[in-house]
């Protein structure tokens, strides 16, 4: 018996080991994402319950607890590469409460550990947490928490970029620092995201993520052109002035120009979870996010008395509000198409009242999420608002699912444009593949413009937008007849300012330049634009922007075939025919020679020859219609679709028309073919040659170029800061080949 329990006490033992190990480790990555990357995977709630268990466990089992324990650490790590400014404070965090039994304990451990506590109740504001000093009055330096005791990142350049953050305060005392909260508001993050869409660029899940990105960017433009905000919350130290209370901090502060936060004063414990109620109740009003409310001790001397652990002060915690979720039901799915083509459904649901604020839709995101939430029209759902702003759907009830409801499967043709919608590669997204589809219209031309595709200098979002605002774009042809115009935006100033310097003035604000040229502005652009006609046929068809078809794809196109017009007669359904005739024919031809082994017949030498040579023919038409060595079935059927749909034939014959390139400047071009059945692979920058002529040379001698390095590749051509690239091909001993060699080659 004795030995059992003591095997039943090991086994215990080891599992509450394991699972303490397992939970330092999920929350030491989940730190990472968070802290470091400002790409957290999980809701601060799913951290929160982490981070409880894991104290829980180590309370119950002191042994287990190191140093190293993230429940022992204060935020991430700064960044390498990074400047780093050394705290003279420490940045703690708070420590989380869930319960009003938690925040009542509290109060109550304050009103035993000190006589007659005040305490004061903010909003917790979610977003980047900083520290800014100022030196005789003037803004000297600011950083992130970083590790929050040794060290935060120098962001003091973006912090400037901030309005709300003053940079000099009417009191010129010789030394201040305070901490604050960087953060987004809703409405500058719905125009950064839509902004980041125009561009195809990053999509930010929520504003905190947003604002702490953004803090760490290297270009203080960026920082300007997104309308951060700042709250200051705490006075972290100060020469030449004495205070005594917390509130009475905040009050100086704002006098001196500092955003605070509103803050209720209170005594009793009843008093103190009447704030936090009220918090909850109005935050849906609000127009920032915020994750729960801060409770301190108001008495500055008491703070100092109590002091702080390792990682939290013992006079303050955060309560977290609990995610509030509903029931309600799905009363229809719409699909909307955006500024890059994605269709996007959208539950419309019958109004729920969540965090402050009436919830009637909820994005559905793509097919992926409705398949695995299995959502039908008619369904009851528990919704809930993801940090605290974005509505989401958890689950479906599916025992209130009524009877006959079917599954919801996004249309393959677009709702705007009717054009096909197609399902990428290597995502979730399914994009319409229309050139002229309204939807997407001003990001498609932006991408047309860009310079991946036909490179037109001063054709960037702020100049589209203001093109098809006025009218003069509704299509990607329109921007080669934009010169018949020119007269028109030469004295309306039509084309946009170029994008304003950030020179800092006498209050180190960004300051506004003087208007420009809009002669030199309107002719430059209208240059640029001649200029593009002349691109390759590769560029071009980047530029349409294809679903699954980009630039490597655009140069195995233009080395295969003569111009666009070929390229339009691809047929999928061809394509499909002729694999058929071809799968047949070679298993007829392969029967015949067995055949052929034992006897010799002139009839089925005749009938050898003759579906050898009907097997030429259909290689041959197959290849007229796309396949060829680094094509897919998937590129083949884009490229019918694309070329198919009447939007497209009339956009090619007004671009034709206007006298933009649409012959290959490759196909058939070959000087001789000493790099014939070679692959290379292209990286870093090299000496002489850009990384196009290096390409165009490797296809004039026969070679081929690819965009990853894989077992097939026969060369890596390698310049100065080559990457990741570099690494694999020495794993894969492939060789490296400077430029010089590469030359040599083409010589021998």
């Amino acid at each position: 018996m004795q030995q059992e329990a003591a095997r039943e006490a090991a086994e215990l033992r080891k599992q509450v080991h394991d699972r303490i190990k397992e939970l330092r480790e999920k929350i030491e990555y989940h730190n990472k994402k968070y802290y470091e990357e400002d790409a957290p995977e999980i809701t601060d709630h799913e951290y929160d319950l982490m981070l409880r268990e894991l104290q829980n466990l180590e309370q119950e089992h002191p042994e287990s607890v190191t140093s190293e324990s993230p429940t022992k650490k204060v935020g991430g790590k700064a960044k390498r590469g990074v400047k780093q400014i050394a705290h003279d404070v420490p940045m703690l965090s708070l420590d989380d409460r869930f319960s009003r039994e938690e925040v009542a304990d509290f109060i109550t451990k304050m009103q035993r550990e000190v006589e007659n506590p005040v305490f004061i109740v903010e909003h917790k504001i979610d977003g980047l947490s900083v520290a800014l000093r100022y030196r005789d009055g003037k803004f000297a330096e600011g950083m992130t928490r970083g590790d929050g005791i040794s060290y935060g990142e120098d962001i003091s350049e973006n912090l400037k970029m901030i309005d709300s953050v003053p940079l000099s305060i009417h009191e010129k005392l010789p030394y201040l620092e305070v901490r604050g909260e960087v953060y987004m508001d809703n409405d500058a993050f719905v125009a950064v995201n839509e902004r980041q869409e125009e561009i195809e660029g990053k999509i930010f899940a929520n504003p905190r993520n947003c604002a702490a990105g953004t803090m760490r960017q290297l270009d203080p433009n960026v920082v300007a052109e997104r309308n951060l905000s700042i709250f200051v919350f705490n006075l972290q130290a100060i020469q030449g002035k004495n205070f005594t209370s917390h509130a009475a901090t905040l009050d100086w502060l704002a006098m001196q120009g500092f955003p605070v936060p509103k803050y209720f004063k209170c005594v009793t414990e009843e008093e103190v979870w009447e704030a936090i109620t009220l918090i909850d109740e109005t935050r849906g009003e609000l127009p920032f996010g915020i994750d729960g409310a801060v409770i301190k001790l108001d008495n500055l001397a008491d703070r100092e008395k109590l002091g702080a652990s390792s990682k939290v002060p013992r006079w303050a915690i955060a309560y977290k509000y609990p995610p509030e979720e509903k029931a309600t039901m799905v009363l229809d799915i719409e699909v909307n198409v955006g500024r890059t083509g994605r269709l996007t459904p959208l539950a419309i649901l019958e109004p729920v009242r969540l965090a402050g604020t009436t919830v009637s839709r909820a994005s559905l995101h793509n097919q992926d999420q409705i398949d695995r939430l299995d959502i039908r029209i008619g369904d009851t759902v528990i919704v809930r608002k993801a940090a605290e702003i974005i509505p989401e759907i958890v689950r479906v009830i599916k025992e209130q699912r009524p009877e006959g409801s079917a599954s919801f499967k996004i249309p393959d043709r677009c709702p705007v444009c009717g054009a096909p919608a197609l399902r990428g590669e290597d995502g979730a997204d399914i994009r319409c593949t229309g050139i002229n589809c309204p939807a997407q219209l001003a990001r498609l031309i932006v991408h047309f413009a860009s310079r991946g595709a036909m490179d037109i200098e001063g054709l960037g979002p702020a100049a589209v937008h203001s093109l098809m605002d006025k009218g003069y774009i509704k299509d990607i042809a329109d921007i080669y007849y934009l010169k018949n115009y020119r007269n028109d935006f030469i004295a309306n100033g039509i084309t946009p300012r170029p994008r304003k310097q950030l020179a800092l003035g006498k209050e180190e604000r960004p300051r506004k330049q003087k208007e420009p040229d809009y002669t030199a502005s309107t002719d430059n652009l209208l240059s640029a634009i001649e200029r593009s006609k002349e691109q390759s046929l590769e560029r071009l068809i980047n530029g349409f922007g294809i679903p699954n078809i980009g630039k490597h794809t655009g140069s195995i196109l233009e080395e295969n075939f003569p111009d666009i017009h070929a390229i339009a007669k691809i047929s999928y359904d061809k394509y499909k025919q002729l694999k058929e005739i071809e799968k047949q024919l070679k298993k007829e031809r392969s029967r015949l020679e067995k055949t052929l082994k034992t006897s010799t017949r002139p009839e089925d030498l005749n009938m050898l020859s003759e579906i050898n040579k009907k097997l030429s023919d259909a290689e041959k038409e197959l290849k007229t219609n796309g396949d060829i060595k680094g094509m897919g079935e998937v590129s083949i059927k884009a490229l019918s679709d694309f070329f198919a749909e009447p939007q497209t034939k009339v956009i090619l014959e007004r671009l034709e028309q206007a006298g933009v390139n649409m012959k290959s400047s490759s196909a058939g071009k070959v000087i001789d073919n000493r790099l014939e059945g070679a692959t290379f692979v292209l990286t870093g920058t090299l000496p002489t040659l850009g990384r196009e002529e290096a390409s165009q040379l490797i296809k004039e001698y026969g070679g081929r170029v690819a965009g990853s390095v894989s077992k097939k590749t026969t060369y890596l051509l390698a310049g100065e800061g080559a990457g990741d690239k570099m690494n694999k091909a020495q794993s894969l001993g492939i060789k490296i080949i400077t430029e010089a060699e590469f030359l040599s080659l083409l010589k021998s």
